[in-house]
């Protein structure tokens, strides 16, 4: 009883403790995706008709509401339209993945002329292009802007910005794109960032799921895969299958700096090399002191009150000291570089110089 308490144990340090114990996994549908599962992307010009006199005022929409209304049957010079309740906007739509006519999606507006605001108004019919030139989908219904503007005289007040809005379901799709999944007895798996060896643990957890060497890597980002027999018939079963699989993720050493904010986000692959770092500060002080002089009691006449500025400028520099930075894990990296006391930017210029020298073994990415 004993002997096999204590094999259990040791089955279990063995297991925690093994290198691949703690390996970063994630499904493959987080990481990669099949060809053909893809948006597309739409757009097309319309009019928003029923603004409260908040609409543009140049001839290209004058000229738009005249060839409209020509389609109409109505002819009428644009010379002769005076109205400022209608905006000429663009209209854009994201077409998803195997989109089926009659689903409805949402379409989002913005005008491209001078108008004010669009709220209250409605978008007429419009047609929806990809960039192939085919109509996909249209739209049609009320705007939606989320923000408001009023005011005059030389005061007003607006809230986000009354020039955008969306079109909440307002997008009927009337074609799908044409594409057949596992048009020629294989699909296609892209990365959504390349790498090797991702690429090669995907190859290698699909093969072993499937028992046979059905998938292949072509390169960073593609692995290839064969359909089985069996899955002539069945591929979304199929892929509902490959993309539940956890793969082991080899993420690189990189340290994200952002600059306009202060942010260093910095990976669990990042090492640094020992070195020793001195980083001092100079602080420059100006104080400008305002000193009143006032006569004295019966004083000659004539005699006035004087402000005299004093004016003080200081220099301090504090005394830089050495200090040994070094690390194998994030932890030991994150407790070195507290240990300096500096602010986020000065680490940012500390992270920088440690990259020139060569110390910082990791891709340094400023964004």
């Amino acid at each position: 009883m004993n002997q096999g308490i204590s094999l259990f144990f040791l089955m279990l340090f063995a297991f925690y403790y093994s290198p691949g114990a703690f390996a970063h996994a994630e499904r493959i549908k987080d990481i990669a995706s099949f060809e053909g599962v893809r948006e597309n992307q739409l757009i097309g010009y319309g009019l928003v008709t029923g603004l409260a006199g908040t609409g543009d005022k140049g001839n290209a929409t004058l000229q738009s509401i005249a060839n409209m209304l020509l389609r109409m049957g109505v002819t009428v010079r644009p010379a002769d339209i005076k109205a400022k309740n209608t905006a000429a906007v663009m209209v854009t739509a994201t077409l998803p993945p195997f989109p089926r006519p009659g689903i409805k999606i949402d379409a989002v507006v913005a005008t491209i002329g001078d108008a004010k605001n669009l709220q209250g108004g409605s978008l007429l019919l419009t047609p929806l292009k990809g960039p192939d030139g085919t109509v996909y989908a249209v739209a049609q219904g009320q705007v939606s802007t989320g923000g408001f503007s009023a005011g005059g005289g030389g005061t007003s007040v607006q809230k986000n910005h009354p020039t955008t809005g969306k079109v909440p379901q307002g997008v009927i799709i009337e074609k799908d794109p044409d594409f057949m999944f596992g048009a020629g007895g294989e699909i296609k798996l892209f990365l959504h960032k390349p790498d090797f060896t991702t690429a090669s643990e995907i190859t290698k957890k699909i093969n072993e799921a499937l028992s046979f060497e059905y998938a292949s890597t072509l390169d960073p980002s593609t692995v290839r895969l064969k359909l089985p027999p069996e899955y002539h018939t069945r591929v979304v079963e199929l892929i509902t299958r490959i993309e539940c699989l956890d793969v082991p993720v080899d993420l690189p050493a990189r340290v994200v700096i952002n600059e306009r904010t202060g942010t260093v986000v910095i990976g669990d692959k990042v090492r640094i090399s020992p070195v020793a770092i001195a980083h001092g500060s100079l602080t420059i002080e100006i104080k400008t002191e305002y000193q009143v002089s006032q006569p004295y009691p019966f004083a000659p006449k004539g005699s006035e009150t004087v402000v005299v500025p004093q004016k003080d400028v200081t220099a301090k520099e504090q005394k830089a000291s050495l200090a040994e930075v070094s690390g194998v894990s994030l932890g030991e990296i994150v407790r070195a570089l507290n240990s300096l006391g500096v602010t986020p930017r000065d680490l940012i210029s500390i992270l920088q110089a440690l990259k020139a020298s060569g110390s910082l073994k990791a891709e340094l990415e400023i964004i």
